[in-house]
């Protein structure tokens, strides 16, 4: 989007953290994020969300404020994950390279990307100068084409990042040439808004999910879904498998479109699907966009008429969202939640601004 000089500018921040199972250790991390050295909720700002997995034993926050604020709340939470996470202890489903392993910036109102990228920049030297830690960049603030992907980065995890630092390609952007002893790596980036959505299925066989997630990822291009990445793993909480997946082209590859697109090659493969989840928060034109596609498909003529409640309760239901834990649009939905927070977040900022798309009829921020 066009940044404007009368348009309060507004960044939503998703890091996260390789800790998922110690509730302790997770509030810490995000109140040192919340609050000030004196203990004050920072202003400008707020916590948006927490959600823990216990089996990729990992958390991700969400948080959304004034650029300035969220860049140091983030160096705070960098720093309390890097005293209290120790990776050589660390084990989980999810991929990762660092106690705080990923750290997204992400445009949302009246501030570009490119300073955004600027932003992610300066808090990636930050962190490698004052914590000691290095530093990959990645998506729109990388330095190195190959560094654009997260997986990228992050193939050979945690107990391979020693080996790989040592080859003069895999040289962090920032800080120091070897690993942190105990908290490893920490990639830090700008990127469009993205979705993680997991689909569970009926089964405990891994091979199962890790065969839909390969068919339907980008990769698989023309068959498989734009700006979709997938892989499939053993949720040991839930008992399924699951097919896990980061939707970065939620225009053309909405919720629905993903969801279904599970449903049809589990069923290929005999096996049903047992609902899904959103991880941390999902704008509500994507809620809205699978409600119309469902109400489409049940009852066209009384598709125009229906409310957003109506659409997103359709949404929840045919998705399955609430199979596995409880989907409450006003803590899961980010205009509702940041609506919840009037003195930083004004509500003549809400909705944000948002942008068309001609041929999915979904509306996400225009960044």
């Amino acid at each position: 989007m066009n940044a404007s000089s009368s348009t309060p500018q507004l960044i939503e921040a998703v890091p996260n953290f390789s800790e998922g199972r110690n509730p302790v250790i997770i509030q810490q991390i995000a109140d040192a994020m919340a609050y000030d050295a004196h203990g004050r909720l920072r202003e400008g700002m707020r916590v948006l969300h927490i959600d823990s997995g216990y089996a990729a034993h990992r958390t991700v926050i969400t948080l959304a404020g004034r650029p300035e604020v969220i860049s140091e709340a983030l160096f705070q939470g960098i720093r309390m994950a890097t005293a209290l996470i120790d990776m050589r202890q660390h084990q989980g489903v999810h991929p990762r390279i660092g106690a705080t392993d990923v750290c997204p910036l992400i445009p949302l109102q009246g501030i570009s990307m490119s300073e955004t990228v600027d932003l992610a920049r300066k808090l990636a030297q930050r962190v490698a100068a004052e914590l000691q830690i290095p530093v990959y960049l990645y998506e729109a603030a990388r330095l190195r084409e190959a560094r654009k992907r997260l997986a990228s980065i992050r193939k050979g995890e945690f107990e391979g990042l020693a080996k790989k630092m040592r080859a003069s390609e895999w040289e962090p952007d920032y800080g120091p040439s070897t690993p942190h002893p105990t908290a490893g790596a920490v990639v830090i980036g700008a990127r469009p808004f993205l979705i993680a959505f997991n689909v569970h299925l009926d089964t405990r066989d891994v091979q199962v999910a890790q065969s839909i997630a390969s068919a339907i990822r980008e990769s698989q291009l023309p068959s498989g879904l734009k700006g979709l990445r997938a892989i499939g793993w053993y949720v040991e909480e839930y008992g399924l498998a699951q097919v896990s997946m980061n939707i970065t082209n939620v225009v053309q590859t909405p919720l629905h479109l993903a969801f279904e697109a599970v449903k049809r090659e589990a069923a290929d493969r005999g096996v049903s699907v047992k609902g899904s989840e959103i991880i941390g928060l999902v704008p509500l034109a994507c809620m809205l966009a699978a409600g119309a596609h469902y109400a489409k498909q049940t009852n066209p003529q009384a598709q125009a008429a229906s409310t957003d409640i109506a659409l997103i309760q359709l949404a929840i239901a045919q998705m399955g969202l609430n199979h596995v834990q409880a989907f409450d649009p006003r803590q899961k939905i980010l205009e509702y939640v940041l609506q919840q927070y009037p003195d930083v977040f004004p509500l003549s900022q809400i909705p944000l601004p948002l942008v068309e798309h001609p041929d999915t009829g979904i509306y996400l921020p225009n960044a």
